[in-house]
């Protein structure tokens, strides 16, 4: 059955209209969004149950996906990765001819670059866009949305994009934002899982784990500076001591590694930054900073 039974063509007579593919969490808090900034909004979904609570918030359900994308001029999607994106460009192919699809998947740079290239060879036009937030967040400034594609095409869905939080653009290449957006939550995922290491480690030692984390959120409040430092150094490729001359941080080391060694915590991250420091210092750098393991890094 068609969920919201409305002819396919209604939106293209409507004032502002958007198709949504994919209804899992943030995909509809994607379609909400646009359901409340007035949108005439189309959704699809592969389990057609989950247009059901869109349709009651007054959207249009439509259970045959050709006739989803066909509704509407701007398509956004929104779906668990980039294969089911493939899946689903593959069955619209053909039939999207001045389409422009704004894809909000979680994806590499080279997925994006590879989607606006299908779009191009099929005379439609491609966004790529990434989000950093929570579902419950979109719609507001703290949503994060980043996009990359040609401006022309950025520009004029603009209006639309805006509704969704706080955007940023990083211009023609269609990974771009995609690169930010994977070494961003990259870091994040970095420091996580060294934060659960170093509780493992003071639980073991009898320290109040809340009262521990409130000290780290207050310490890493002095780490912005130091990340443009870092990043000057690189730059300049001078690597002054930022955190103090190698050889004197590769002597703490030890202390790091023995230390969870004797608490039976894992230390193969802390001892593959120990390695990097002993091979700077083996090749006369003893004297610089932490900055200079860039030099090391992405080298086999």
């Amino acid at each position: 059955m068609n969920i919201d039974k409305l002819k396919t063509e209604t939106p293209h007579n409507k004032r502002k209209s958007v198709t949504v593919l994919g209804l899992g969490n943030m995909g509809a808090a994607i379609a909400h969004t646009f359901i409340n900034q007035g949108y005439d909004t189309v959704v699809w979904n592969r389990n057609a149950e989950k247009c059901k609570p869109l349709v009651e918030a007054g959207g249009a359900g439509i259970e045959i996906l050709i006739e989803a994308v066909a509704a509407s001029k701007q398509v956004v999607i929104c779906l668990l990765n980039n294969t089911a994106v493939d899946e689903v460009l593959k069955q619209v192919a053909g039939a999207v001819a001045g389409k422009v699809f704004i894809n909000l998947t979680s994806g590499t740079p080279a997925q994006a670059r590879d989607f606006a290239e299908w779009a191009e060879k099929q005379n439609a036009s491609y966004i790529d866009g990434k989000i950093l937030a929570d579902p419950i967040d979109i719609g507001t400034a703290k949503a994060q949305l980043l996009f990359s594609g040609k401006p022309t095409v950025f520009d004029a869905q603009y209006p639309l994009l805006e509704k969704l939080g706080a955007i940023t653009y990083y211009g023609e290449d269609a990974g771009a934002a995609a690169v930010d957006f994977l070494a961003q939550v990259a870091i994040g995922y970095e420091f996580l899982i060294g934060f659960l290491h170093t509780l493992q480690l003071v639980d073991q030692e009898g320290v109040d784990l809340a009262a521990f984390a409130h000290r780290v959120a207050g310490t890493l409040q002095g780490y912005g500076p130091l990340l443009s430092l870092m990043v000057n150094e690189i730059k300049l490729g001078t690597y002054q001591p930022d955190l103090g001359p190698l050889q004197v941080q590769a002597a703490m080391f030890d202390d790091l590694i023995n230390h969870r060694k004797s608490k039976n915590v894992e230390t193969l991250r802390m001892q593959e930054i120990k390695n990097l420091m002993d091979r700077r210092i083996a090749n006369g750098h003893g004297a610089q900073g932490f900055s200079s393991l860039f030099e090391l890094l992405g080298k086999q």
